[in-house]
């Protein structure tokens, strides 16, 4: 039964207390605490569990980050950012301040994650110290997975406030307050780090460790060392400048070899691969499948009444119904000319993509119902595909894909491409394509498609819309975007179509204003008429219509606020209660 573990039994308390000064100067008591923990394997692996518990704090990943950071991009965007002088829409259009009300508490995501690197440096200390952590061995996979739980710590800090303190051993009363490190720093302890963990870990289904996709495996391991990697050789605001890095271990040429091995060693190693069907892939994840070896690489682990993926992102349903036992979802969605931008034969595209909502139930069922052309709703989340009826009022234990093969394989094409020339990346992308389009279309979809890039920057923008088409909905697009150097110019770009959408100008001329429905014979599903492009005919006297042009110049411009550019806020402030409680070691960067 899939669980996060909060570690409450006495014999480790006293590992995971908070940082007070009494506890700092005891180590003779935590030392002798350590050699009976980190020498036995069981012991061990609730204190390296331990390390998750901060995911589902509430205003951790579970309330905040999650539901917040990823936001807004040129294909997602949360719904409440035209709200004025609002703290959440703040944070999505590029204009959050220190004091952010939703943000600047004690607890919140700065805080949960360093305790989490807390506690993975106190069991990292440990596993080397007591417990002789060999590759192949229980003690050496638990090492590897506190030093992959750090890296994931550390990788979204850096992702949300750029340079952050380095803490890389437990701290003592000489490290209570320490200044912002260069990212370049942490970058390559991580990228070290996780070599590290790759001899120690795992593949998926080699041992017992790991036949679960909340358990670190070595396929995630690569994976998200090759995306790291990507990462720190990328533009990325730094306080000077947008800029890559000019440190010569993190050029693009190393990183992107270190990058292409990586992918590769996973993709040969076949201990991981697309599901055959895009759509199936979403309604195991919602079944909550956790069964490890197949595309999910790792998930965040959420307990049933803890997580809020479906709470924020599904489909909306707006009363408790015969689906759920929480009327929420749909806080974001996709922008709407997303669903515009796929090929109308791309299966990935209705996924994705979900015009409508779940009306107020009657006698506890309710309907599917057309919403408005500026609220999609994100598709790959759905009450309605869960095995298990939620009940809790504001979580839904649904856990939060970290990684997926999809990323592997895109990763493996892009950095080829830059190396290799786009021959050598054309069989990546070939292999996502396939499974995006029906086998009588992959002669030209597929095939014809890919062999006609036969540049590096065709190839290049190519894989950059694939990127958009695979991963629309799961927050990944904005740190993309941002080592891509794009943010700030697909954002605009996003703007101008968007425009030209509600003026159906341009690329959406022939974009219907009015949609036709009718309800299937189970008389809750709907048929529309009326989506594609030249569906204009009304199709008969038993569907209705509804206008499908509510789009308005206010919502189009509240993706990132008027004046602001993006470049400039790459980053999140870092909230101002940490930095008047830093004794003066902590400032923020980037004016503000």
């Amino acid at each position: 039964m899939k669980k996060i573990l909060i570690i409450i039994f006495g014999i480790i308390a006293g590992l995971f207390t908070s940082c007070q000064e009494d506890y700092l100067e005891a180590p003779a008591k935590s030392t002798l605490d350590e050699s009976v923990i980190f020498s036995n394997a069981g012991l061990a692996k609730g204190a390296v569990d331990g390390i998750k518990e901060p995911f589902g704090q509430t205003n951790s990943y579970r309330g905040r980050f999650i539901p917040f950071y990823g936001f807004n991009t040129d294909t997602e965007w949360n719904l409440n950012s035209d709200k004025e002088n609002d703290a959440q829409a703040d944070l999505m259009i590029y204009d959050a301040k220190p004091n952010n009300s939703q943000m600047n508490t004690e607890n919140n995501a700065w805080s949960q994650m360093y305790t989490g690197i807390e506690r993975a440096n106190i069991c990292i200390r440990g596993l080397r110290t007591f417990g002789n952590p060999e590759p192949g061995t229980e003690l050496g996979q638990l090492l590897g997975e506190a030093l992959t739980l750090r890296a994931i710590y550390y990788a979204d800090l850096m992702k949300a406030w750029g340079d952050v303190p380095a803490r890389f051993e437990p701290i003592n009363s000489e490290t209570l307050y320490i200044a912002k490190s260069s990212r370049d720093i942490i970058y390559k302890q991580l990228i070290a780090d996780l070599g590290e963990a790759s001899t120690l870990v795992a593949w998926p289904n080699e041992t017992s460790s790991t036949t679960t996709v909340e358990r670190i495996n070595k396929a995630f391991v690569k994976g998200f060392r090759a995306r790291l990697a990507m990462v720190a050789s990328g533009f990325q605001q730094y306080p000077d400048a947008v800029r890559r890095s000019t440190d010569p271990e993190l050029s693009v040429a190393a990183m992107y070899q270190l990058a292409l091995n990586e992918c590769r060693d996973v993709i040969n190693s076949g201990k991981a691969s697309l599901e055959p069907s895009f759509q199936n892939f979403w309604k195991k994840y919602n079944e909550e499948n956790i069964t490890a070896g197949g595309e999910s690489l790792w998930e965040i682990p959420f307990a049933d009444g803890r997580g809020r993926v479906l709470f924020s992102f599904a489909v909306r349903h707006r009363s408790v119904d015969q689906y759920t036992g929480q009327a929420r979802g749909g806080i974001a969605g996709p922008l709407p000319t997303v669903f515009y931008d796929y090929d109308e034969s791309d299966l990935r595209r209705d996924v994705t993509c979900v015009p409508y909502q779940w009306g107020t139930a009657t006698n506890g069922v309710s309907k599917q119902e057309l919403i408005s052309s500026d609220t999609w709703n994100f598709g790959k989340y759905r009450y309605e595909w869960m095995k298990r009826f939620v009940t809790s009022t504001n979580d839904d234990g649904v856990n939060k894909i970290y990684m997926r093969y999809a990323e592997v394989l895109l990763i493996a094409a892009e950095a080829a491409n830059e190396l290799e020339g786009p021959a050598a990346a054309a069989p990546y992308l070939k292999e996502i394509r396939k499974r995006a389009f029906a086998a009588a279309d992959h002669p030209i979809k597929v095939e014809a498609y890919v062999n006609a890039l036969n540049n590096k920057q065709a190839m290049f923008n190519a894989i950059v819309n694939e990127h958009k088409f695979e991963f629309t909905g799961e927050m990944e697009r904005k740190q993309a975007l941002i080592r891509w150097n794009l943010l700030k110019t697909n954002l605009e770009e996003a703007k101008i179509k968007m425009a030209n959408f509600k003026n159906r100008t341009g690329e959406y001329t022939n974009v219907p204003t009015t949609l036709y429905f009718k309800y299937k014979a189970d008389n809750e599903t709907l048929e529309i008429y009326g989506l594609n492009r030249g569906e204009t005919t009304n199709p008969g006297p038993e569907y209705s219509a509804k206008t499908w042009n509510s789009l308005t110049d206010t919502k189009v411009n509240s993706l990132f606020k008027t004046g602001v550019n993006p470049d400039n806020r790459q980053f999140w402030p870092i909230w101002q209660v940490f930095i008047d409680g830093s004794n003066g070691k902590l400032v923020n960067d980037y004016n503000y």
